[in-house]
């Protein structure tokens, strides 16, 4: 089966978790026999920067992105197949609508800008609603990467006939002491750490965390990993807080794959405690490491720590997030019980798994 795969969120400025599953499944189709992928993007004079470059070849379409969007969801034209030539179904594993020449098998990571649309631009909720209404009207199946997802897509009116779900996977590569000694070093790291990780944006709720960690102890730092996202003032927050509090808080940046395995392997405790996820790849890597979670309640990270792989609280209750986080940080006990339990969930995820899950919703797709 020869399968177009939209590939282009490997080229936006903050590729993010929808470029990350869709390369890592990508990988894991590769390692089947019965499927043929072929990439499909925008017209670009480079190829995609690592780490986000694709395993697989990329037809360009002769469109820039902007324009190419704007086409697809305006003209409903070019075709993805002017670019790879025939296929037999398209995947839009990213939130843009190409056509419907063939069947489209489209993932849907999250809904987010329906429940918060003040944390979006205007261009970008007049996007995200005409890729929406588009996707309800076209797409033969929808691959939901979490059950809150699903139950989110059913409520805007998808056919439950017409819904998947398909967890995602996790890839972590073993952590050495001697790594977590160097990325720690290097770092700036010398005191214990709480880790977060992601795109700084609004739904994440880093003022959340950063008020919620100006409760803890004052012996533990906190470590922000990933690049700018938008509408997110982290200085504002930042500056609220008391002097002493602003000087445990270490803004990291983008950092390596191998300095964030590190990081990860290295915490006395991941916090996440996001409005809303998709899936949440920083939570179930981090317990791939053994780190114990501190995430949220009424989202997908949610049934990623079900049956005490890691705790969840309110989002929106810092006391809650602060509690929870400081008994992690003092209770030994707990914090092992917690990572034991939360490398067994990790290994659940698995990108086979995914892989599978997706071939067979080709076939039914294509059927």
């Amino acid at each position: 089966m020869r399968v177009a795969f939209t590939l282009e969120q490997c080229w936006h400025p903050v590729p993010g978790g929808t470029a990350v599953a869709a390369l890592e499944l990508a990988r894991a189709l590769l390692e089947r026999d019965d499927v043929e992928l072929v990439g499909v993007a925008a017209r670009h004079r480079e190829a995609a920067p690592d780490p986000w470059r694709p395993p697989i070849p990329v037809a360009q379409l002769p469109l820039p992105r902007l324009m190419l969007y704007e086409s697809w969801h305006r003209l409903r034209r070019p075709s993805v197949e002017r670019a790879t030539g025939p296929v037999d179904v398209v995947h839009a594993t990213g939130i843009a609508m190409p056509p419907a020449t063939r069947p489209v098998v489209s993932t849907v990571h999250d809904l987010s800008y329906l429940d918060y649309p003040q944390m979006f631009s205007r261009a970008g909720l007049r996007f995200f609603r005409r890729a929406l209404e588009l996707t309800l009207a076209e797409a033969t199946l929808v691959l939901c990467s979490s059950l809150a997802t699903l139950a989110r897509c059913h409520a805007a009116g998808f056919d439950e006939t017409r819904l998947r779900h398909v967890p995602l996977g996790v890839r972590v590569d073993p952590v050495t002491d001697d790594q977590v000694h160097a990325a720690r070093a290097r770092l700036g790291l010398e005191r214990d750490y709480v880790l977060w990780t992601g795109t700084i944006e609004p739904r994440k709720n880093l003022g959340g965390l950063l008020r919620a960690f100006a409760q803890v102890e004052p012996a533990v730092d906190l470590a922000l990993v990933g690049p700018a996202g938008w509408n997110e003032d982290l200085e504002a927050v930042l500056s609220s807080l008391p002097e002493d509090v602003r000087g445990r808080v270490h803004r990291l940046g983008w950092v390596s794959r191998d300095d964030l395995g590190a990081l990860y392997a290295g915490a006395s405790a991941f916090c996440f405690p996001s409005i809303l996820e998709g899936f949440g790849f920083p939570v179930v890597e981090a317990m791939a490491h053994g780190t114990p979670v501190v995430t949220s309640t009424g989202t997908s990270t949610e049934e990623l720590v079900a049956d005490g792989a890691g705790l969840a609280v309110d989002p929106a209750d810092t006391d809650a997030i602060a509690e929870a986080l400081t008994g992690v940080l003092a209770d030994e006990e707990l914090a092992a019980r917690l990572s034991a339990a939360g490398r067994m969930r990790a290994a659940e995820y698995t990108w086979d798994r995914t892989a599978a899950l997706v071939e067979q919703a080709y076939a039914d797709a294509a059927g």
